[in-house]
């Protein structure tokens, strides 16, 4: 009787695992740029502005939660239905400075990469998950990025 348990808790475990890796091929992630690991920074990105498609989510040039690059110079496009385009320098450089007030998390800088670790661009944010849909072969969708949960809302108990 112990061993059809065992068995049956196995069978279970084998068909989670294989259901979880086989839904992940259609999911990207995100891997933070160190500054060791390949020299990128987002003073480089913004040095650079003009390679890119640049886009931003958040309530607004002064409330921003994220910067999303994706770059001009590849086959692969970023796409996200809240994100809003960065229209010039000046307004890309307002954003970057406007992500910590916002969130008051300080940002990083990450890549972009598909399921098999191909790249699609940047993402310089700075709280929450991140979800990264695989729209096709060379679109990924990022989802809306996650705002920061306020203190002190909610009722008072007493």
């Amino acid at each position: 009787m112990k061993t059809s348990v065992y068995i049956t808790a196995f069978l279970l475990l084998v068909l989670i695992v294989s259901g979880c890796s086989f839904n992940m091929e259609n999911y990207g992630r995100v891997r933070m740029v160190s500054g060791t690991n390949n020299g990128v920074t987002i003073q480089d990105l913004i040095d650079r502005w003009d390679d890119y498609n640049i886009y931003y989510a958040g309530y607004g040039v002064r409330f921003p939660l994220g910067i999303m690059f994706d770059p001009k110079d590849n086959d692969t496009t970023l796409v996200g239905e809240r994100w809003r385009k960065v229209a010039d320098k000046k307004t890309l450089i307002k954003i970057t400075e406007w992500i910590y007030p916002t969130t008051q998390y300080e940002p990083w800088l990450s890549e972009i990469l598909g399921p098999a670790g191909r790249f699609y661009g940047f993402l310089y944010y700075s709280y929450g998950f991140v979800v990264l849909k695989k729209m096709d072969e060379n679109t990924m969708c990022v989802l809306d990025l996650e705002r920061p949960h306020e203190e002190g809302m909610g009722t008072k108990e007493s």
